[in-house]
């Protein structure tokens, strides 16, 4: 592999976890609403689930997968619905930022493990990313399971780091922004508009 293509892919990566979803969205409500160790302890499994996506890239069978038809346009319709269903949420005049605490029951260590799994595993911008833009990466000459191992391990290395990162300082950020509504505002609509962006791409599949 050459630099240039794990370099490039790298900041794809870095990019893609950058923006707003349901795996950010989820961490910090629960590291807000249950605390670091249980921020940390979804963002485990958040990163069994981006392992998973890699071995089924690596072993092609998420090419399979989206390769049927209307296997691929469910999941895809699916994932813009619950997107737009969060941009709503986001921009709804009652709507709430998610770095605002919320009053929600503590839940076991096994179901944030779970939820945080199931949430980036249903996280359609993560399927799509492994399915359109990793291949872009990987030289045809060399073993594409191991360039696929390589590029998916260093995605996951990033995108850990990054959410960690957020776990680790959501509730400072909920603090400026309950003391700043302002910037809660624009960080409100900043999302919202992010996320109905990223709906619209997907449905129209560009």
């Amino acid at each position: 592999m050459n630099i240039e293509n794990i370099l490039g892919f790298s900041f794809v990566a870095l990019m893609m976890v950058l923006t707003p979803g349901p795996n950010m969205i989820y961490l910090i409500s629960r590291s807000i609403c249950q605390g670091k160790k249980a921020g940390f302890i979804s963002l485990i499994g958040v990163g069994l689930g981006f392992l998973f996506y890699m071995l089924l890239a690596a072993l092609g069978i998420t090419a399979i997968l989206f390769n049927t038809p209307h296997v691929y346009d469910l999941i895809r319709i699916l994932g813009a619905m619950y997107l737009l269903w969060l941009a709503w949420g986001a921009v709804k005049p009652s709507g709430n930022s998610p770095f605002e605490v919320k009053n929600l029951p503590h839940d076991s260590n096994l179901k944030l493990f779970s939820m945080g799994f199931l949430t980036n595993l249903l996280n359609p911008k993560i399927a799509i990313m492994y399915l359109s833009l990793l291949p872009q990466f990987i030289d045809t000459t060399g073993s594409i399971f191991y360039q696929s191992i390589i590029l998916g391990s260093l995605q996951i290395l990033i995108s850990v780091m990054i959410n960690a990162l957020i776990v680790f300082f959501a509730g400072t950020i909920s603090i400026f922004l309950a003391k700043n509504q302002f910037f809660s505002k624009i960080q409100r609509y900043l999302m919202g508009t992010v996320l109905f962006l990223l709906a619209v791409k997907i449905i129209l599949n560009i």
